[in-house]
């Protein structure tokens, strides 16, 4: 790629980028949200025409005005924001754009053989069978990176491809991307975990305000010096937690049982209490109740049996407003699906919980000036890159969306907080500020539920972690006694 420039308005994304990546080799691609590396991968994939600039594909130029252009010169993306149908299955999702035909129909029993060889190969097992729109962001994710692969693809642009994976997921696919590169495949490496990074990467290349700013070979750099150059400063995050004792309860499970979309049970017969200046990690690989658990709390879906109290009051599923009155704030998992109003401005998302309040009219009028100031100070705390308040929501990256979110919701200073995926997709300077605000909540007072795939996440910043797999608590244990070992096969299933 020579001299890529793209500008969205006033916006400049890329800036006359150089990027080139050679055949057998995994490239990392670093940057701060916003730095324009998705961008960038986007118009490698065809989803983007470039204003300036060329691309060459194994030295020849290649005029990709769609991604069909890019799949049929070996071009794969994975992307962060899911490019799937949700009402398609599984299989129809895979082959779509693939030549799969017996005759004149589509032969879809050789597609699911093929579909079920990767799956043994890869680790990545899903039914084939099963809608996308009862699956969660895990599996969706598994779905993604198997498109991808079914395809054979000879340059394969994964971002942020570990976001919810265990961390024998993890290793298991550094493994598939190593023997890929070893059959002379090329991979883009998109991730905001440093350590990763250097774990799998030959070589990283790291952009800042749209433009490369450096290139090292991973022996030759280390973590210190990639957060450096990613945002200009010292961000390798050191967590000082301070221990104190439990509080009050501030949410109580009894007996709860959840069904999933499918009608199965999901979530079977949980008991779980959380506490002021409490942070209790739910661990666990994607797909094992967590999505279902988050949803009964934020009162978008009600339980099959079993009570849920917060501050001692039973809580009725069902009204999210109850939820919010009765101070619980709620990160969800897809901040695009049910977290945000994408047409809606930045300020309107920042007040949707709180326009209400007395704080916010006057004479029963909103009081704009007021809005106002409460969403430009939110703006700044958070550190949201946008072109201002009125800016509308869709036009934010996605871990700008995650900041609108955390925002919102933490504003009110909530006496229960139930983030599910919290730093999914954010940089290293923003994930910094967000566990330190998460451990300030805790310290403040407040009893948080941290669901999180990102076992090291779980393991910094939990008093406690739970770890839930297919629907029940597989173990429950102090965070200064659990070890990675023990708490891997609890998320396999192993009991002892």
């Amino acid at each position: 790629m020579r001299s890529i420039t793209k500008q969205f308005l006033d916006l400049v994304a890329n800036r006359s980028i150089d990027f080139t990546l050679f055949p057998g080799e995994i490239c990392a691609l670093l940057g701060e949200n916003g730095a324009g590396k998705t961008t960038l991968m986007n118009i490698l994939f065809g989803y983007y025409a470039c204003d300036g600039g060329k691309i060459f594909i194994r030295g020849e130029k290649a005029e990709l005005s769609c991604p069909r252009d890019a799949i049929s010169r070996g071009v794969g993306m994975i992307h962060q924001h899911f490019t799937l149908v949700p009402s398609q299955s599984v299989l129809e999702n895979i082959i779509i754009g693939s030549e799969m035909a017996k005759g004149f129909f589509l032969d879809l029993k050789s597609a699911k053989d093929t579909l079920l060889e990767l799956q043994e190969r890869f680790g990545l097992h899903i039914d084939p069978e099963a809608k996308i729109w009862t699956l969660s962001v895990g599996e969706q994710q598994r779905v993604e990176i198997l498109k991808a692969l079914y395809r054979d693809v000879e340059i394969l642009i994964m971002d942020e491809p570990t976001a919810v994976l265990a961390p024998s997921e993890i290793s298991d696919l550094f493994r598939t991307l190593q023997a890929l590169a070893q059959e002379g495949k090329s991979i883009v490496f998109i991730s905001h975990k440093l350590k990763e990074v250097m774990a799998i990467a030959d070589r990283i290349v790291v952009l800042r305000g749209g433009e490369v700013v450096a290139e090292r070979k991973t022996g030759d750099t280390n973590l210190r010096e990639l957060a450096n150059l990613m945002v200009g400063r010292d961000v390798i995050e050191r967590i000082t937690k301070k221990e104190l004792p439990p509080g009050e309860p501030v949410l109580e499970l009894r007996n709860l049982t959840v069904r999933n979309d499918k009608g199965l049970e999901a979530v079977k017969d949980i008991t779980l209490t959380v506490r002021k200046n409490e942070i209790c990690g739910i661990a666990g690989v994607s797909g094992n109740g967590q999505r279902e658990l988050a949803d009964v709390l934020f009162g978008i879906r009600e339980p099959e049996k079993g009570t849920i109290k917060i501050n001692g009051t039973v809580f009725h599923c069902g009204s999210p407003e109850s939820a919010v009155k009765l101070g619980m704030a709620r990160i969800p998992e897809d901040r695009i699906g049910t977290g945000l109003m994408m047409d809606l401005s930045v300020e309107e998302n920042l007040i949707l919980e709180v326009h209400a309040s007395g704080n916010f009219h006057n004479r029963g009028l909103l009081n704009f000036n007021k809005i106002h100031q409460f969403c430009d100070e939110l703006i700044k705390a958070y550190s949201i890159m946008t072109s201002g308040r009125d800016a509308v929501t869709k036009s934010l990256s996605g871990g700008n969306l995650q900041k609108v979110i955390l925002a919102r919701e933490l504003a009110g200073k909530p006496s229960i907080i139930v983030a599910s995926q919290p730093t999914r997709g954010l940089d290293v300077g923003a994930m910094e500020y967000i566990h330190q605000r998460i451990l300030q909540e805790k310290e403040r007072g407040a009893g948080i539920i941290l669901i999180s795939e990102d076992l090291d996440e779980i393991l910094v910043l939990s008093d406690r972690v739970v770890v839930m797999y297919e629907g029940q608590i597989m173990g429950d244990v102090r965070s200064e006694q659990a070890s990675r070992e023990q708490i891997g096969l609890w998320m396999s299933g192993v009991k002892k």
